[in-house]
């Protein structure tokens, strides 16, 4: 959190514009649902609830005031209903602050596994395809059987993450009966694609290996897909350097790719790469190769 004083706070009016955009955009398309055709719905939905959710991601970082009580209320909106706020911005700082990223053991995002075991889920996402059409249930599913045992352990901690995300559920469920769109529709055209649209981002942007403590991904040219992942398809600039805002990535980016290359990044030219070379195969071996090294 910036110490402004009584100075006026340093507002990214990008990042500003941005938000009232998408929250103005999801109003508008949950109010007039009933006139888009549903492939449309589904495809504008999926993209605001992902867009949202990189938004979110700006907003863990520290834009756009770096006022981190003003940051989180633009960031809060439940939109995808199933992630609280508070542990997605819990997560995401111990991601960016683990000791060994990738390793499952020090890092809370990593798609990695210690052992074979159980890993059937796991080996369902390990390809792109199978990540997009399985991930979201199958991630959604397992966060909530967690979280479930955490408040058997710990209920007044879940109480304190979940208390004020089903407050802003019980909002976004009255908003959607109000404008007569069904929970079942908006689930399955505005959640399931906005969050396998999401998974499409994470699917490559780490490639663990034993030299390194965690190689971040270079997605060259992001089309579309960096507009919706406000650039954070330039992944290893985004772990150099967190708190830059996502409009200024692309200028970091340039001037220090020939670095991030010889430092081990892995580079793709962009996402059609990525679909082409995994669609049906995995990305990586699921077992984090520190567990491998072990068990060998």
């Amino acid at each position: 959190m910036r110490n402004f004083g009584t100075r006026m706070p340093d507002i990214e009016w990008p990042t500003l514009m941005l938000a009232i955009l998408i929250y103005a955009g999801w109003i508008a398309l949950t109010a007039l649902h009933a006139q888009v055709p549903r492939p449309l719905l589904i495809v504008l939905g999926g993209w605001l609830v992902a867009w949202q959710g990189s938004l979110q991601h700006e907003t863990i970082h520290g834009h756009p005031t770096g006022i981190t009580w003003v940051d989180g209320a633009i960031g809060f909106a439940p939109l995808s209903l199933w992630l609280p706020y508070r542990l997605y911005r819990r997560s995401h700082l111990a991601h960016h602050g683990a000791k060994v990223i990738t390793d499952p053991r020090h890092d809370p995002e990593s798609r990695y596994r210690l052992s074979r075991t159980g890993a059937l889920g796991a080996s369902l996402q390990s390809s792109v395809i199978g990540q997009m059409i399985f991930g979201p249930a199958l991630s959604i599913g397992r966060f909530l059987v967690a979280e479930t045992r955490r408040a058997v352990r710990d209920p007044a901690a879940v109480a304190r993450d979940w208390v004020p995300h089903l407050i802003g559920v019980a909002a976004l469920l009255w908003w959607l009966d109000h404008v007569g769109l069904s929970l079942a529709t908006y689930a399955l055209a505005f959640v399931y694609p906005g969050t396998a649209l999401t998974m499409l981002r994470s699917y490559a942007e780490h490639r663990a290996d034993l030299t390194s403590p965690g190689r971040a991904a270079i997605v060259e040219r992001g089309g579309l897909f960096a507009v919706l992942y406000l650039n954070n398809n330039l992944h290893a600039a985004h772990h150099e350097r967190p708190r830059l805002a996502w409009y200024r990535l692309p200028a970091y980016h340039r001037r220090h790719r020939d670095r991030f290359v010889v430092q081990g990044a892995p580079v793709y030219r962009g996402y059609g790469e990525i679909i082409r070379r995994f669609a049906f195969r995995s990305h990586d071996d699921i077992v984090h190769p520190n567990a491998r090294a072990q068990s060998a």
